[in-house]
């Protein structure tokens, strides 16, 4: 079992109109045997800006607090946010330098650029990038997500229908994977708003049902909680 499956993990990008989703599952294991089941792969770069991590869990937090602290510094530099493009390239460049003892992680990024048109792509550790128009995956489960994504994505989904439809790839390709599993996390991002989903799908990817949302409206940061 190589390093980048010991840990186990899912994750998916995709996008719709003027809109992406980002999901992961909330497992952390230790090859067979389950650790938590509520550790976070998905991070909030900036309103508009996520990166999911799949990997290790200890370079998973050491990459993402490396990566907030750039962003911080770039804020501070520039007086504004970073682009997609721009992050993606930062996030390229410190894996490069790390080639002779790489971080043990495949990045997944997902922002709004210029006229709120999606950006998606993946990379592996070494910061080879793969650019995409529809989705990117990453993580032990990514064999069954590109099956499940090619035969559920459809181009210029609205935001519902985009959030079903990654919720849904997610738990049909963690039920296939003995290394990820257990609930799932979803951050559906639009213009105006961003919703983010728990969905309890247990250890065998049973049907997904979305326990909580949270919904916050830009700049306004207002936010609200339903419970289905």
């Amino acid at each position: 079992m190589s390093f980048v499956q010991y840990n186990g993990s899912a994750l998916v990008a995709m996008t719709g109109k003027n809109c992406f989703a980002v999901a992961s599952n909330r497992h952390l294991g230790v090859q067979h045997q389950t650790v938590a089941t509520d550790f976070q792969r998905v991070f909030k770069i900036h309103e508009k800006l996520y990166i999911g991590l799949a990997g290790s869990a200890s370079d998973v937090q050491t990459l993402h607090e490396l990566l907030d602290n750039r962003h911080k510094f770039y804020q501070l530099q520039q007086e504004r946010d970073m682009k997609p493009e721009a992050f993606a390239n930062i996030v390229s460049q410190i894996l490069y330098k790390k080639k002779s003892a790489p971080y043990v992680c495949q990045p997944v990024i997902a922002g709004l650029g210029d006229d709120d048109k999606p950006f998606i792509c993946t990379m592996d550790s070494f910061g080879a990038k793969k650019l995409a128009k529809d989705f990117v995956v990453a993580g032990t489960a990514s064999k069954s997500l590109y099956g499940a994504c090619e035969a559920m994505y459809k181009s210029d989904m609205e935001p519902d229908e985009l959030l079903e439809t990654v919720s849904q790839a997610l738990q049909a390709s963690v039920g296939r994977d003995c290394l990820s599993g257990w609930s799932g996390l979803v951050f559906l991002v639009t213009p105006t708003e961003v919703r983010e989903t728990i969905l309890n799908f247990g250890a065998g990817g049973g049907p997904a049902a979305p326990v909580a949302l949270a919904a916050s409206g830009g700049a306004a940061a207002k936010k609200k909680k339903e419970e289905a």
